[in-house]
């Protein structure tokens, strides 16, 4: 018998020969082919097409990158005011992006002019329900007529936040703006001829809206899309059949909608607690916007500077004459004081701004600890009987749905029941402590809800003013003395009421990787 030694960097050779002639028998498709099947992609030929060269989400109109991690949520100093609804909880937040600064007089005048362009002919009631309600100046021991008159429109106060703004108001804010951005992104991009989205031109109420586009594209306009594609977005077959090229959301093309943020992503957002980070830890905790255990600046160049508007001192709104502290003895200028060190200004002081979330006195470490919010309505788009979208027309056109929107529906509780991780359409008072959040639910008796506010006199007896119209409120602003300047106090009223001192901005969600080495471009 004879036994063939063979060397070590022989037996290497033959491995390596036989490695590359199987890779020479696999099945590749080569440069811009799919991982999955081999075929051919973004070929002009036709076929799957993919955004290949999408190179992240810009920053939109008025917005600034955040940045998510974790916090801790709440009160972390010393409980004077004894409150037990801002309980510390460590929670963890998704990067998104907010707006630099509260929405301004300025911003929503210009909401107000397209609204009246568009609805006040044939919809007037939508225009009239996005009025701010100015008498919220009004007091019976003080004069404040000339701001009722003047505070909203008057150029003077322009760049001021506005006010007597209701929750459902500045929702309904946030939902035009990202059909307005949206809509000249398709201008600039091609997809709509120029000229076509100018306010007056649109006489029958039938205005732009980004879901029922990204949804239907041919629906957009009340179903005249079509009409107002740009050349370029334009294509015509062999067959002489114009084709329409519509910027889906495969694309990429859109942004995603503006928002209010949530009370979670508001927090972090005003703490800016990466001031205070070295390496991977915070370096102690902060009680303000800004690094210091005080209401003044303790930098050389504005040495006892106050760096927030808001109530001193009983009848002290802004100091004395000659040595004023900035403040105006009302709101000032939305970039007043140094901005915080994300570069979010007014986050403690000026005016206080609604959020998303529906109020309730515990926040659910256990139930949820990452990107919490409380405020989940589920909505499906309805669906017609000839197998279509169905949009809102002039008939079912409401203040908050407007023509040219989707009509849509809660989820039905019957079409949840294969779910795991929810049960019903709204989850609103999930898991609240309530009767309905027990295992005994069902049982019959007479139980006291936990949260009974009215929704109109119907004279039984209340035990609370929590309800699911409650909405929260976050930050101080120039009627509240410095307790309320802390990000971690929360308050709350109904999301139908207005004030003098309840502003908002808006967010907006990050689409990507939570953690990135370089911040979107603005």
């Amino acid at each position: 018998m004879i036994t063939l030694k063979l060397s070590k960097p022989l037996i290497f050779m033959f491995m390596i020969s036989l490695i590359i002639g199987c890779n020479k028998n696999s099945v590749k498709g080569g440069k811009g082919s799919s991982q999955a099947t081999g075929w051919k992609i973004n070929s002009k030929d036709g076929g799957f097409q993919s955004a290949a060269k999408y190179k992240g989400q810009p920053a939109g109109p008025g917005l600034i990158f955040i940045e998510g991690g974790t916090y801790t949520k709440g009160n972390v100093k010393d409980n004077v005011m004894r409150d037990w609804n801002n309980s510390p909880t460590q929670q963890y937040v998704r990067s998104f992006f907010i707006d630099e600064t509260e929405v301004t007089n300025e911003m929503y005048g210009e909401y107000l002019y397209w609204m009246k362009a568009v609805f006040a002919e044939n919809f007037s009631e939508i225009y009239k329900a996005a009025l701010p309600d100015t008498l919220v100046w009004r007091n019976p021991l003080g004069f404040n007529e000339d701001m009722v008159l003047n505070y909203l429109r008057h150029p003077a106060f322009q760049q001021h936040p506005v006010v007597g703004v209701s929750w459902q108001q500045a929702v309904n804010f946030a939902k035009w703006r990202t059909d307005r951005v949206n809509e000249q992104i398709l201008v600039n991009e091609g997809y709509i001829r120029e000229g076509a989205i100018i306010p007056d031109s649109i006489n029958d109420g039938y205005a732009f809206n980004s879901k029922a586009y990204l949804l239907d594209p041919s629906s957009a306009y009340g179903g005249k899309m079509n009409q107002l594609a740009s050349d370029k977005s334009k294509e015509t077959n062999d067959d002489g059949e114009e084709k329409i090229e519509y910027a889906t959301r495969e694309k990429g093309v859109l942004l995603p909608e503006y928002r209010l943020p949530t009370e979670t992503e508001w927090e972090y957002a005003a703490l800016a607690l990466r001031e205070i980070r070295q390496e991977n830890i915070y370096r102690g905790k902060k009680k303000f916007p800004w690094d210091g255990e005080y209401t003044r600046s303790g930098k050389k160049k504005n040495l006892g500077d106050q760096l927030a508007n808001f109530k001193l001192a009983d009848g002290d709104y802004g100091g004395i004459a000659g040595w004023s502290e900035v403040g105006s003895g009302i709101t000032t200028s939305v970039r007043s004081y140094p901005p915080n060190d994300f570069g979010l200004y007014g986050m403690a002081g000026n005016v206080a701004e609604w959020v998303a979330d529906v109020y309730r006195p515990i926040i659910d470490e256990e139930a949820n600890d990452f990107n919490y919010y409380r405020g989940n309505v589920y909505r499906n788009p309805v669906i017609g009987e000839d197998g279509k979208l169905i949009t809102v027309d002039a008939e079912n056109a409401s203040y908050d749905v407007q023509p040219g929107a989707l009509l849509e529906e809660v989820q039905k509780t019957e079409d949840l029941k294969d779910r795991v991780n929810y049960s019903t359409g709204d989850n609103r008072n999930f898991n609240d402590g309530d009767r309905n959040s027990v295992r005994d639910f069902t049982l019959e008796g007479d139980f006291k809800r936990m949260y009974n506010s009215p929704t109109g006199d119907d004279g039984e007896e209340r035990t609370t003013l929590i309800d699911d119209q409650a909405r929260v409120y976050k930050g101080g602003s120039w009627l509240d003395r410095a307790y309320y300047l802390d990000p971690g106090q929360r308050r709350y009223i109904p999301g139908t009421m207005t004030t003098n001192y309840i502003g908002f901005r808006c967010a907006m969600s990050y689409l990507g990787e939570s953690r990135i080495s370089e911040k979107p471009k603005r």
